[in-house]
């Protein structure tokens, strides 16, 4: 991955066989404390016409219009939504409260950019043969199947895992271990998991041979990225979008 910056905008992009992925950072929007500044997420607070703003800079420094970038509302599950063309209207370029929950984005077509937003979660883009899929990657969708979901709907053959909370700052409980139990050793230090160590094996066992990883926490970055383990839910959201290069 190469840290990208626009005029105002930073944000680390990943090449990928057919495709590209973005990672966004905090840097370069008008959203006010505690939102500063490039917030993506319109449900936790911030103003309306501010992230509207944002989402529309971010979508110009990518170079797509803001309609083509397909969104949910994230709720740590597995589901999936499958795009051959654009969100009529578009909840990404006009931000309401009616989004579809959903943990993960999947396009079929060229021109589409499937997007989700984080704030410790993984941010995973995956491609295929079958398009181009972004996801949402906390350990309840790790666990309930949202990488073979994913991986499966593309045959997906390439991934890049954006900055999520890192090992150094995610104790979890016995439930979390447990329901890895199955991966064996290399995930865990005792209660501290490495959840891109996680979504890395999981991609591995779903058939991803070429596996890009940024290894940035996003707690230990407080200039770079919002986490809501450190700041508590009201902050924003960072994103991840992917879209097709054929």
């Amino acid at each position: 991955m190469e840290w990208r910056r626009s005029t105002e905008q930073r944000w680390l992009e990943a090449e990928l066989p057919g495709a590209r992925a973005a990672f966004t950072t905090r840097v370069g929007g008008v959203s006010e404390e505690p939102f500063e500044s490039l917030n993506v997420a319109a449900l936790n607070g911030d103003r309306i016409e501010d992230v509207r703003e944002n989402r529309h800079r971010i979508a110009a420094a990518l170079g797509h219009e803001p309609e083509d970038v397909l969104i949910g509302r994230q709720v740590h599950g597995a589901e999936l939504a499958e795009h051959d063309h654009r969100q009529d209207p578009s909840p990404f370029a006009d931000p309401g409260p009616d989004l579809p929950a959903l943990d993960g984005q999947i396009a079929h077509a060229d021109g589409l950019v499937p997007l989700v937003m984080v704030a410790d979660c993984l941010p995973v883009a995956i491609t295929g043969p079958g398009g181009v899929a972004m996801l949402h990657c906390g350990w309840r969708g790790l666990a309930a199947g949202i990488v073979e979901r994913g991986a499966g709907a593309i045959e997906a053959e390439a991934a890049a895992v954006g900055p999520g909370i890192g090992q150094c700052c995610y104790e979890v409980g016995d439930e979390v271990l447990d329901a890895f139990a199955d991966l064996g050793e290399g995930i865990s230090d005792g209660r501290m998991l490495d959840l891109t160590a996680l979504a890395r094996r999981l991609l591995e066992r779903a058939g991803v041979e070429s596996i890009e990883a940024s290894d940035l926490c996003t707690r230990c970055n407080p200039e770079l990225f919002y986490s809501h383990r450190r700041d508590g839910p009201r902050t924003g959201r960072q994103a991840g979008l992917a879209w097709m290069e054929r």
